[in-house]
């Protein structure tokens, strides 16, 4: 059996050490393998001799926490009308054994559930949700099916607006003309005057509503099935408010064939009637309004063409881009678009990636370079291989990111939750008690008690309070993948904007990560060549940059790499090797002080070349310093720009890194930074932070490489750089496209835009139902003022909801400041 187990505890690579030596001990046990940056075990076992909770025991033991990795599933959810119907969702999937986290968005009508599979079936949690009165659906849908419901319903909505409206109008013209209209000159036929006669005057009215009850008939078979399950939402308010309008008006008009004629000025169809029109206004703007929030997602799932040019058996042949597999050679020519992502095996050309990168400038591509799917070919014909299709493209990923974080909650959003849940019972109570007590404490007729008990139902508004916090996510998300930033979660989303210190990693963050060498220092008996040759000979085996730097200058001088016999890295000095019977020592100052390596008098020219911010790195020839090479990263554009703009914004500004101090500081006084954390060992990033955290301070992580992932999770906001490593955007929150700093202070005003825009959504939720319902109850009545009509009610409601879409919309209009 093989399981993926998340640790807990682990601070660094010798942790994650600690953990396989326990796993591997435990008999039954056949291999196990963790990895630090994404802090997993991956371990197989023979489940007849050792058992899961074994394994987790024995973990634990060593001082670390084994969690089972669990599923994750986001399902859209079809039936939802209001708040109240997602919180019954998430109840109904929260009961269930081995689900561990559901969650309902109403604006994106998902649910993002975690589950453990082995207690737990898709199958389980789709029943559940289609018991509460809902539906669940897991198929994908494309731009097109997605886009094509949503304009069905859209019209759907219209029509039942436009139908409804038709028999309202006249409805409502019979129902107030004879109160007022020989004033103005108006008045009704003498076949339907309520005055001579009200038998045909009930009936008319009758025969107008039925049809706009027809065309709200979702209100009813919604909202009653929702009572009787006791979860009531939106559309039981609605239905309760509108058929007790109707049920009164059926009891009016048998009043009146029993010969009481005055029950023809108290009939309430129209209320009926006027409020179905009004709400089915309201749900098409609602529609129609949420359908721009969720642009940004649209214009990024309508980026990849439809199709590929493919050579297959030497010809060129169109084929579905479903269809393209990996290793296929795809042909692209000028203005078309890249349909995956790939390598340039023939031809040159210039590419525009701005639709994912937001860099408006064309990127010259050739042979070997990566092509990203979408993208558009300016000027040259290539061929290229597919290496990525499907959902594993740039497109798809960042697509799946963008949909995740919109379809995620802010914990900002927490009180409208809660309140969501209980709304609309509440409402119920709160709108039979007032007509209670207005009936028999007040004394008032049952029109009147009538009156309040639908105004309360019909102008309590849960949708506001559902909308307020995911559409603003939604808009403020879409409009930060516009600009090359994609913001993972609204929990990032949100805690961004209290960020008070950001740690940059130096190398390939506030530099360009492709340093050069720039001086050769020789001692006694070498030749700068001869020191460089064995340098790059002894790096060539190395990763780090400032070797790959020190390989590049000998290749480029045309020196010949020699035969290494042996190499070891040394994390956070640097190398040991042997060339040619030589022991060859390859690193910093650290390295050379605990080798007992005199460093002579290249000491001051080290500080000299460190003063002028280059790396030296020392090195040693059978333990005697043979000369230094000093390699120098040349600093971004945009870095001090970024961090001006950074100090503006009054955020502390440190650099975190490897070197030695004196080179630190020296980037550190181009750029402008306040703080500096030099000669930090990779490990020991993450502890950095956390004694950043420990001062108080929420704090974001800014890195690019695999070294950086443990700071990158460690931070309250991880920020990685979107040139960097699979690991390290895996570990961040905010991944920036454009590998350009000047995005970060973007993110930071993007989440203090989009928070301000959510505050004043839920000030508006909560303050409309708060000053609403009273109004509906009819405290200004009681103070002499004029009591709410049901109609009024229904237009605010309608109102309510599309006011907090309509919000939210303005953050389209973001720009970051430059």
């Amino acid at each position: 059996m093989e399981k993926s187990l998340k640790i807990q505890g682990m601070t660094c690579a010798a942790c994650a050490k600690t953990v396989e030596k326990v796993s591997k001990k435990l008999q039954g046990v056949n291999e196990a393998s963790v990895n630090f940056a994404t802090e997993k075990l991956k371990i197989n076992f023979d489940d007849t001799k050792v058992t899961l909770s074994d394994i987790q025991a024995a973990i634990e033991k060593a001082g670390y926490k084994a969690v089972i990795e669990s599923s994750s599933k986001s399902l859209k959810i079809e039936g939802m009308t209001c708040a109240s119907c997602a919180k019954t969702v998430e109840k109904a999937t929260k009961k269930l054994d081995g689900v561990i986290e559901s969650s309902v968005n109403f604006a994106t009508e998902k649910l993002s559930i975690s589950y453990d599979p082995a207690k737990v079936r898709i199958s389980d949690i789709k029943k559940a949700i289609e018991k509460a009165g809902y539906k669940a659906l897991e198929e994908e849908v494309t731009v097109d099916a997605d886009k094509e419901r949503k304009e069905k319903e859209i019209k759907t909505l219209w029509n039942k607006f436009i139908i409804s409206g038709i028999f309202t109008l006249p409805l409502l013209y019979m129902a107030m003309v004879h109160m007022f209209g020989e004033k103005i000159g108006l008045g009704l036929p003498e076949f339907v005057d309520p005055m001579m006669n009200p038998k045909n005057f009930a009936i008319v009215q009758l025969i107008l509503v039925i049809p706009s009850m027809i065309a709200g008939y979702k209100f009813f078979t919604v909202g009653f099935k929702a009572l009787f399950r006791r979860s009531p939402n939106m559309d039981s308010l609605i239905a309760i408010g509108t058929s007790a309008a109707f049920i009164y008006g059926i009891y009016a008009i048998v009043q009146i064939y029993g010969g009481n004629k005055d029950y023809a000025n108290e009939l309430y169809f129209e209320a009926a009637g006027v409020i179905l029109t009004l709400i089915t206004l309201g749900k098409y703007l609602e529609a129609v309004t949420k359908g721009k929030t969720s642009e940004a997602i649209k214009k990024l799932m309508g980026l990849a063409p439809k199709t590929a040019i493919i050579i297959r058996n030497g010809k060129e042949v169109e084929t579905p881009i479903e269809e393209v597999e990996v290793g296929d050679i795809i042909v692209v020519k000028p203005g078309e678009k890249m349909p995956v992502d790939g390598e340039v095996v023939e031809g040159m050309t210039s590419v525009d990636e701005s639709m994912l990168t937001g860099e408006s400038i064309p990127v010259e591509k050739n042979i070997g370079d990566k092509i990203i799917g979408a993208s558009i070919n300016k000027n040259g014909t290539i061929k290229y291989k597919a290496t990525k299709v499907g959902k594993d493209t740039a497109l798809a990923q960042i697509i799946k990111l963008v949909e995740d974080a919109q379809g995620s909650k802010a914990p900002i959003a927490k009180l409208a939750d809660i309140i969501s849940g209980y709304f609309v019972p509440v409402v119920i109570s709160i709108a039979i008690l007032s007509a209670l007590a207005w009936y028999f404490i007040g004394g008032e007729t049952t029109v009147f008690a009538l009156t309040i008990f639908i105004s309360v139902l019909v102008i309590a508004c849960p949708c506001a309070l559902g909308l307020a916090t995911p559409t603003a996510i939604m808009v403020g998300t879409g409009k930060g993948a516009e600009y090359g930033v994609l913001i993972k979660s609204g929990v990032a989303l949100e805690t961004t904007h209290k960020i008070k210190t950001i740690v940059f990693d130096k190398t390939g963050t506030i530099t360009e990560g492709k340093p050069k060498v720039t001086d050769v220092v020789v001692s006694k008996g070498i030749t700068q060549n001869e020191l460089l040759q064995l340098a790059a000979s002894a790096e060539k085996g190395s990763e780090h940059p400032l070797g790959e730097a020190i390989v590049k200058g000998a290749e480029e001088k045309g020196l010949e790499f020699k035969k290494i016999d042996f190499f070891k890295a040394i994390p956070g000095h640097g190398i040991e090797v042997k060339i040619e019977g030589k022991d060859i020592l390859a690193g910093n100052r650290k390295l050379m002080v605990e080798s007992n390596i005199s460093l002579e008098n290249l000491e001051e020219t080290s500080n000299k070349l460190a003063g002028e911010g280059k790396t030296p790195m020392y090195i040693a020839i059978n333990n005697k310093l043979a000369g230094i090479v000093a390699v120098a990263d040349t600093v971004k554009e945009n870095s001090k720009k970024a961090i001006e703009q950074l100090h503006k914004m009054g955020i502390e500004v440190a650099m975190i890194t490897g070197d030695n101090k004196r080179t630190a500081e020296a980037i550190a006084k181009q750029v402008g930074i306040d703080r500096i954390l030099a000669e930090v060992l990779p490990q020991d990033k993450a502890n950095e932070v956390k004694k950043l955290q420990a001062e108080g301070k929420k704090v974001a992580m800014v890195g690019d490489g695999i070294n950086d992932a443990p700071a990158l999770a460690q931070a309250d906001i991880g920020i990685a750089i979107g040139s960097g490593t699979d690991v390290a955007m895996e570990s961040a929150d905010i991944v920036l496209m454009r590998s350009d700093l000047m995005d970060v202070p973007t993110a930071i005003q993007l989440s203090k835009k989009t928070i301000t825009n959510i505050k004043e959504n839920l000030f508006w939720a909560f303050g409309y139902n708060t000053l609403g319902i009273p109004v509906a109850m009819g405290i200004l009545y009681l103070f002499g003022g004029p009591l709410l009509n049901p109609i009024f009610a229904a237009a605010a409601m309608s109102f309510s909801s599309v006011s907090v879409l309509l919000n939210a919309l303005r953050l389209k209009g973001f720009k970051p400041a430059r």
